[in-house]
């Protein structure tokens, strides 16, 4: 396994030192903010004190980890690679100050949550796609769909319930909660939303990944 030379706690170089210049556009700042609401996660480098994005799929999604990369790639020193002991493709990014500023809005004592501030974030149908793309499924009712589910699981009753309403004031798409082994997911079954919702986030979605809306 390749380890990035920042990870490996070596001397920054000159193009390290460039990277974190970068301003990050705002297809770059949704995509990952749609990833966080997925499987994506903000780590600490060795310095505790700065943060890195770190992405990991199975080996069946090769195809959309390899989109995430080519949309972050100025941010990573080595392309995806593939951890044979658990059959997946992952990269991280170096660390950045505004990976850095995602932590402290995504994340409280270690624990990755919703913010209060969660609608500037879900107003861009990008961040949607994405954290559909990760996340998401299509529910199949006699051959048919019947709805989508965002599987927010990790995420706690009162944070769900933030989302419902966000869901609703920022895009007009109306969701439901579903219990599910004991925890919350989002759920769009209404007609008229899922329909929406489809047709909000088709045209930003990787065509390998259009089969999760069914």
């Amino acid at each position: 396994m390749v380890i990035p030379r920042e990870a490996g706690r070596i001397t920054y170089s000159a193009n390290i030192r460039n990277m974190k210049r970068i301003q990050l556009d705002e297809y770059q700042k949704a995509v990952i903010v749609g990833s966080l609401l997925g499987d994506a996660y903000l780590e600490a480098t060795w310095s505790k004190t700065n943060y890195r994005l770190g992405i990991r799929h199975s080996k069946m999604q090769s195809e959309y980890v390899q989109w995430l990369y080519e949309k972050l790639k100025s941010l990573v020193l080595t392309p995806p690679q593939h951890y044979e002991r658990t059959q997946s493709i992952w990269f991280r990014t170096i660390s950045h100050p505004e990976l850095s500023g995602l932590h402290s809005v995504f994340y409280r004592a270690g624990k990755k949550v919703i913010p209060e501030a969660i609608k500037e974030y879900l107003s861009d149908p990008i961040t949607i796609a994405v954290w559909f793309m990760d996340d998401g499924n299509a529910v199949f009712k006699n051959g048919k769909v019947g709805g989508y589910h965002l599987n927010t699981q990790s995420f706690s009753e009162a944070e769900n319930r933030c989302l419902v309403d966000t869901m609703a004031a920022a895009i007009g798409i109306r969701c439901t909660l579903e219990r599910n082994h004991g925890y919350y997911r989002l759920a769009i079954y209404q007609r008229d939303a899922r329909e929406a919702f489809r047709a909000l986030i088709y045209e930003h979605m990787l065509p390998s990944m259009v089969y999760k809306l069914g």
